[in-house]
Formats: C-alpha cells, sequence, structure tokens
C-alpha cells in the first residue's frame, strides 16, 4: 500500500489521466442506454410528443402498481418481444423499472436495432411514486 501512494504522488499526473478517463468511460456508457430524465420530464415528453413509457418489470409488479399508459415488457423477455417495441419506433421511448438500474441494458440494445429517441427514468417507478404521480393497478 505504501508503495501505491508513492507511485501515485510521484506519477500525479498519470494517475489524474487514468481517472479522468474512468469517469468519461462510464458517462459515455450510462448516456448509450439512454438518456435520464426525471419522472416530471418523462410527464412532459408523454404529452408533448406522445412518447412510450416501457416498464421492465415482472407481470406480478406491474400489476401491483405501474404508470398508467405504460407498456409492461419484462426485461427477460424484451428480446422475444422486440416486435411490439418496433411498433413504436417512431416515438420516444422511456424505459423504466424498480430503480432504474434495468432500463440502461435494454437501452443498448434498442439503440443498436436502430433506435434513436430513448430515455432512462432515473429512479424507476419508485420516484415516480416518490414525485407523488398517479400509479395504477390492475
Amino acid at each position: 500500500m505504501d508503495r501505491l501512494i508513492e507511485f501515485a504522488s510521484n506519477h500525479y499526473l498519470l494517475v489524474s489521466a487514468f481517472f479522468l478517463l474512468w469517469a468519461v468511460f462510464f458517462v459515455i456508457e450510462s448516456r448509450r442506454g439512454g438518456n435520464p430524465i426525471s419522472p416530471q420530464q418523462a410527464t412532459n415528453l408523454v404529452n408533448q410528443k406522445d412518447a412510450v413509457i416501457v416498464d421492465l418489470r415482472p407481470a406480478d409488479e406491474f400489476r401491483a402498481g405501474h404508470i398508467p399508459g405504460s407498456l409492461n415488457i419484462p426485461a427477460s423477455q424484451a428480446t422475444d418481444r422486440m416486435g411490439e417495441l418496433e411498433r413504436h419506433k417512431d416515438k420516444p421511448l422511456i424505459l423504466t423499472c424498480k430503480m432504474g438500474n434495468q432500463a440502461s441494458h435494454l437501452g443498448r440494445q434498442l439503440r443498436g436495432k436502430g433506435f434513436a429517441e430513448l430515455y432512462r427514468m432515473q429512479g424507476g417507478v419508485t420516484a415516480w411514486r416518490n414525485d407523488g404521480l398517479p400509479v395504477a393497478k390492475g
């Protein structure tokens, strides 16, 4: 550990460049899955651009409470149900899940299939509920 600290202090420019490149890599990777947006921004996109919200949670969680008008395509079935998403290719897609973690993975896949306008809801359905926005059941 002492040698690591000594190396870092002797080569501070090299170490700084490493951490800068590491940060840039993670920023670029996070954006590949879609631009992060808040629940309020998602509401604006739906109202102004007729965006489609895709809920990636399992069907039982979806039935327990979901964003009104959202389309349920569980993450585990997304590749099998790609045809359903293809119908909405000309509209902005907002991907959401429970906490916002699974959305970026599917977003990268969709970006590779030509979906241009992709968004990820930060905090997922949990953030939606915490903001006091409406939730439908069933």
